[in-house]
């Protein structure tokens, strides 16, 4: 059903969505190629969220809009069928009489799913469906874990030592924070934070390194930030409460005195890891990264609700201290060496 080129039409369209980055949360990333007598006469992307979608751009790129009736657009998701913050793109496509559209995959979206293929096929337009479909998904797999399962799309990172241990013991702890990896691991890590919606810690690290938990080593977003403190315990004074930006608190309930206008308290009556990306669902967050502490992690791993991990092992040893979330790490997928510290990446597939 597909040819070579149609294969590589696509594919351009997926580098184009992938352009879109964590600014188009909480809607998916999606690219556009539009292909006249075997050239490209316009593509687009969807750029921010409640900005044009990708079909609109690519079409508003095409100079001579006569020849989109005899034109093949490839998306790389399912056109959108209902009227959000823009109207529907599968609308859009039927006005232009497009003459063929193939889709990277079928929007779970309730809203859409399969609505917007119909309505094309309704208007006479060719539409065939599931070109490079197992890219496509992976590309938007935080909006197909948002809106299947019904939480975000959750990702671990911890740093341990080659003997197994996440931080020292207490009373062997030196001021400050105590480095398991090397500086030049930080950009990478700042990157990470930079592709996702959400930042989410325990208190009791903020307690141990007083991290901002924002991007700075890389030129990129920084995430919106939450603490996991069921009895109120994050130090008033630490960084993160105290820089003016935006952070969340998740609580049993509040216990906490005046804060700045910047921390929002969230009570939840029953406190469990699922009430907490239950909460993260409800205010849209697509994607949380989970970089931290040891409860904290072995809680998501242990509840299983988790999608990926990213473990980095430095070279050096603390002989005891507390020990690492418990994972497989022979079950790694990946591995890789950047700047002497080794990274392993798990997925819960």
């Amino acid at each position: 059903m597909f040819s070579d080129k149609d294969i590589s039409f696509m594919k351009r369209a997926l580098h184009l969505a992938k352009l879109g980055g964590v600014l188009t949360a909480p809607n998916p990333l999606v690219g556009a190629v539009i292909v006249h007598d075997g050239k490209i006469i316009g593509e687009g992307y969807h750029q921010k969220f409640g900005e044009a979608h990708a079909e609109v751009n690519a079409v508003n790129s095409v100079q001579d809009k006569s020849v989109l009736n005899s034109s093949t657009i490839y998306v790389t998701l399912e056109p959108c069928a209902h009227q959000g913050k823009t109207p529907p793109c599968s609308d859009l496509l039927v006005q232009h009489n497009f003459s063929r559209v193939v889709i990277g995959c079928i929007d779970s979206f309730a809203k859409v799913s399969g609505k917007g293929i119909e309505k094309m096929k309704n208007a006479g337009i060719q539409v065939d469906v599931g070109l490079l479909e197992r890219e496509a998904r992976s590309l938007n797999k935080r909006f197909f874990t948002f809106h299947e399962k019904g939480r975000p799309y959750v990702i671990l990172k911890w740093a341990q030592t080659q003997d197994g241990f996440i931080d020292r013991s207490p009373e062997e702890r030196k001021e400050g924070v105590n480095w398991i990896t090397t500086p030049l691991i930080k950009p990478t890590v700042h990157k990470w934070r930079s592709e996702e919606q959400a930042i989410m810690v325990g208190w009791k690290t903020i307690e141990n390194d007083d991290p901002s938990l924002t991007v700075r080593e890389f030129d990129g977003q920084s995430p919106d930030r939450f603490i996991i403190d069921p009895n109120c315990k994050t130090p008033i004074n630490s960084r993160i409460l105290s820089d003016g930006k935006p952070c969340t608190i998740f609580v049993k309930s509040n216990r906490f005195g005046e804060l700045p206008k910047n921390i929002e308290i969230i009570a939840l009556e029953n406190f469990s890891s699922e009430s907490i990306l239950s909460a993260l669902h409800k205010s849209d967050i697509l994607s949380v990264f989970i970089e931290g502490g040891a409860n904290t992690l072995n809680h998501f791993i242990e509840s299983n609700l988790w999608d990926e991990a990213r473990i980095l092992e430095g070279t050096v040893q603390f002989n005891k201290g507390l020990k690492a979330p418990k994972i497989d790490l022979s079950k790694a997928k990946e591995t890789e060496m950047i700047g002497g510290n080794k990274i392993s990446y798990l997925y819960n597939r």
